[in-house]
């Protein structure tokens, strides 16, 4: 079961693309490590305040592959620098 999520994000107290990156970036790190996803920025690159994740997941069940994305998305809303604004899934 492949599942994917479409995250897009507002981001707070940013002020320049260099500081969005650094938030970019870390919050990718921290998803790369923590759970077994994949995850890139697909959206809004060149704005200050907004990004979209693409979060993905290849398991073998559709409950183990929820249980991923869900966790990822947890661990995005956890972080104060950011707010989720719309999610989106797919599944394959």
């Amino acid at each position: 079961m492949i599942g994917f999520v479409r995250c897009e994000c507002s981001l707070y107290d940013v002020h320049s693309l260099k500081e969005k990156r650094s938030i970019v970036k870390s919050i990718t790190a921290r998803l790369k490590q923590r759970f077994n996803v994949s995850v890139a920025e697909l959206d809004n690159q060149d704005v200050w305040q907004r990004t979209t994740f693409g979060i993905a997941v290849v398991s073998n069940t559709r409950k183990r592959t929820e249980q991923e994305l869900q966790k990822a998305i947890k661990m995005i809303e956890s972080d104060s620098r950011i707010e989720i604004i719309e999610t989106d899934y797919e599944w394959l």
